[in-house]
């Protein structure tokens, strides 16, 4: 069965249903933004019988039920249905209502992007002038119909009444679906004079009917298209070129039912503001957790029904059950995702991870706000948040979330409810993690989970600032402005020969506070340490243990051993990533294809030093 129809529709018949409401817009539609300069063109080209592209309707029906609204200028009341949505056309379809329908002055705006009114004119004479291009012809003037220079003291047209446009000859656009009516009242300005009658009719028949025959071609979606369609073709067709999120199409699909959920988004964005590491999460986000929760809870009705005959229905987190996902099924699981999404906030910034520009993957909150709202109290127990953990830090170490993850969100949320509350076997996540020992020196920038995830453990509730001995926690972490730093410093290195590639790794950077990283300064470890002491009043001792906190060999850096210092580093880091992951890191693989491509992503410089 076709899924569309194509046609040729008259112009005057698609302004006319535009009119009436018979043709309006779903409210996803983005507003009315053509300039003066395009809104001229399109004249142009609809008087010149040239084509203005394909227009797509969409039938109205019980899968297209969305909140719809009447393009811009027309006056409806509530009560009145379309039959036909745009989809793509709403620019041309709303330029030429408003300049030839409407009767109004015209809002929109010149060149500069400044907003302003205009009346659109055909100059009679020009348009008659075979040496002139017809698209010359068309002009623009402003609400008062009166264009002006030298400050306004010089006036160069004036077009404010009917008599002095019959005079210059200038036709508004306006009138061009009332052209019988304005053509009366000119033969009677002219006195029915033979020449003006004739130059009346050519003009007649070299402009005004082109438009009144001008036919526009149309694609009708039919009304059995899927929402999963209708947003397809929609970011296909749209000249815009602006894609359609999921969030925007249903917004107006639950306003339909009487749900404003963009105001919702609004309401819970919110309370996420009080979470810096939420910042990035945008509305699709949400719906997505959504969705994954709710179909995950559909799954487990049916597993418990053990009802035969029953479809067992899948867990999904892919656009196509995003749009299913139905405003009754979103309201039910919409809380339980809000509350687990800041409870993940909240374990994070427990992990050292404060903010959403140290955040290694806004796309496995995801997965993680639906899995703590499956596991609902049970996330409170201590036994149950490390087995979680060990899930998160798998997926950060190996870099599991980066790109398209829709099947492994669905897999997550059974599997690591399922593994945390009946231990049955470990997740694939868990499986398919792996971080080899070659990774660590391609982690240059933030621009690397991994090099995120790094930092994250570095910053143990046992780390100290060098200068302060203070702990880094949340308090300390913004007071102090905690970040990454080298620890043979940059300056150093690059007047010793090290080149950057071994130098500017997370192998050589440590969380410390603004104040500490300045004092440390350009010079050799064994210089700063010992200025450090002096700063401090503490002995070497002191210092010592203070680096070690830092997972740093002292003896080591004291002696200015950067290669030494690296190896052993590099084998510190290592045992806390175990760790994290609970699984071994492979000492003896190469670097990948996949790592060697991390190289080249990695070239964006943090501001550390």
């Amino acid at each position: 069965m076709e899924t569309f129809d194509t046609t040729k529709k008259p112009l005057t018949d698609l302004l006319c249903d535009i009119k009436v409401g018979k043709i309006q817009l779903p409210d996803f539609q983005r507003g009315w933004v053509w300039d003066d300069n395009r809104i001229k063109g399109l004249i142009a080209s609809v008087i010149k019988s040239f084509p203005i592209s394909v227009v797509t309707l969409l039938e109205t029906g019980e899968n297209t039920a969305f909140k719809t609204k009447p393009v811009e200028g027309v006056q409806l009341s509530s009560s009145v249905k379309p039959e036909y949505l745009i989809l793509d056309g709403q620019q041309r379809l709303t330029s030429l209502y408003q300049t030839i329908v409407s009767n109004n002055v015209v809002k929109t705006r010149d060149s500069k992007g400044y907003e302003i009114k205009r009346w659109y004119y055909i100059d009679m004479q020009k348009a008659l002038n075979s040496d002139l291009d017809l698209e010359e012809s068309i002009f623009s003037i402003n609400e008062n119909k009166i264009a002006t220079k030298n400050l306004g003291h010089e006036i160069i047209c004036d077009l404010s009444s009917q008599e002095k446009e019959f005079e210059q000859m200038m036709f508004p656009v306006c009138m061009i679906d009332e052209f019988s009516e304005w053509r009366w009242r000119f033969e009677e300005y002219w006195n029915y004079d033979t020449d003006k009658l004739r130059f009346l009719s050519q003009f007649e028949r070299n402009v005004i009917n082109n438009y009144s025959h001008y036919s526009v071609p149309v694609i009708i979606m039919k009304k059995e298209n899927s929402k999963e369609a209708v947003c397809q073709v929609f970011e296909k067709v749209n000249t815009g070129g602006v894609s359609l999120t999921v969030f925007e199409l249903l917004t107006a699909t639950y306003a339909a039912s009487g749900y404003d959920l963009k105001k919702d988004w609004e309401d819970i964005r919110s309370l996420f503001k009080a979470h810096n590491v939420l910042k990035n999460t945008c509305s699709t986000d949400l719906i997505q957790a959504v969705t994954l929760l709710s179909t995950y809870k559909k799954k487990m009705a049916a597993l418990q029904s053990k009802n035969e005959n029953e479809k067992i229905p899948a867990v999904s987190a892919k656009r196509k059950s995003m749009l299913e996902l139905k405003v009754d099924d979103y309201k039910a699981s919409r809380q339980q995702i809000v509350d687990g999404f800041i409870q993940a906030a909240k374990i994070l910034i427990e992990n050292h991870i404060y903010i959403a520009r140290d955040l290694p993957y806004t796309s496995q909150l995801i997965p993680m706000s639906a899995i703590i709202a499956a596991l609902g109290e049970d996330i409170n127990n201590i036994g149950n948040k490390t087995k979680l953990l060990r899930w998160y830090w798998c997926g950060v170490f190996g870099e599991l979330y980066g790109s398209a993850n829709e099947t492994r969100y669905a897999l997550d949320i059974q599997q690591v409810v399922s593994w945390i509350l009946n231990d049955d076997k470990e997740p694939q996540t868990i499986y398919d993690a792996i971080f080899s020992q070659s990774r660590i020196l391609t982690l240059r920038t933030r621009n690397s989970a991994a090099y995120k995830g790094i930092y994250a453990l570095l910053m143990d509730e046992n780390t100290k600032d060098w200068l302060s001995g203070k702990g880094i926690n949340m308090m300390t972490y913004f007071q102090e402005s905690i970040d990454i730093h080298h620890i043979f410093p940059q300056h150093w290195c690059r007047n010793n020969g090290i080149a950057k590639s071994e130098y500017d790794t997370i192998v050589n950077k440590t969380p410390l506070s603004k104040g500490t990283n300045i004092f440390v300064g350009g010079e050799a470890p064994s210089k700063y340490l010992i200025r450090l002491e002096k700063r401090a009043k503490v002995p070497a001792e002191d210092i010592d243990t203070l680096l070690r906190t830092h997972v740093i060999n002292p003896e080591i850096m004291r002696a200015d051993n950067f290669y030494g210092f690296i190896e052993d580093r590099k084998e510190a880091i290592f045992k806390l990533i175990e760790k994290a992951m609970g699984k071994n890191i492979n000492r003896d693989a190469s670097q990948s294809a996949d790592e060697g491509a991390y190289l080249e992503n990695d070239v964006l410089e943090d501001d550390e030093e």
